[in-house]
């Protein structure tokens, strides 16, 4: 990625419109029921949240990439995953500026930006303002929705 994503890029993209991804996957509800296990379907397809600290994802920090466990479109790197003690895997910045679209979520008395693979539309989790600087972004994502890969070389 070129220029690192701000707050204010993931409202307008949220408002506005997503940038166009490089490819798009669809599926019917059975065929990602039949791919996936119940839990990567309640969460990804049924915009679900897998409980806090229920993953060893979220203390491993070996190199890789995390790519959509629906879609295996590459999402995030390793070298931008931090501790953010939140009890769900947590990264600064996307691969890519069309890897993930951005939804206004406004359920739960709270306004938050939902993070979407712009792949397949499988719900990740949320991105906050609250992150490490320089871009001060936390991607809290769920780790039944990554599938953890070696960097190829």
């Amino acid at each position: 990625m070129s220029t690192p994503l701000t707050w204010s890029n993931l409202i307008a993209f949220a408002t506005t419109g997503n940038p166009k991804p490089n490819r798009v996957v669809e599926k019917t509800e059975s065929e990602w029921r039949a791919q996936l296990t119940a839990e990567q379907f309640y969460v990804t397809r049924q915009h679900g949240t897998e409980r806090a600290f229920s993953s060893e994802l979220c203390s491993r920090f070996e190199a890789g990439i995390y790519a959509c466990v629906c879609c295996n479109t590459v999402l995030f790197d390793s070298a931008e995953k931090f501790d953010s003690g939140t009890g769900w895997p947590s990264f600064t910045q996307p691969v890519e500026t069309n890897a993930i679209a951005y939804n206004l979520d406004v359920s739960h008395g709270m306004q938050r930006i939902e993070a979407v693979c712009n792949t397949c539309q499988a719900h990740l989790g949320h991105v906050f303002p609250d992150g490490p600087a320089p871009s001060r972004l936390r991607y809290c994502m769920n780790a039944v929705a990554l599938k953890k890969q070696e960097r190829a070389v």
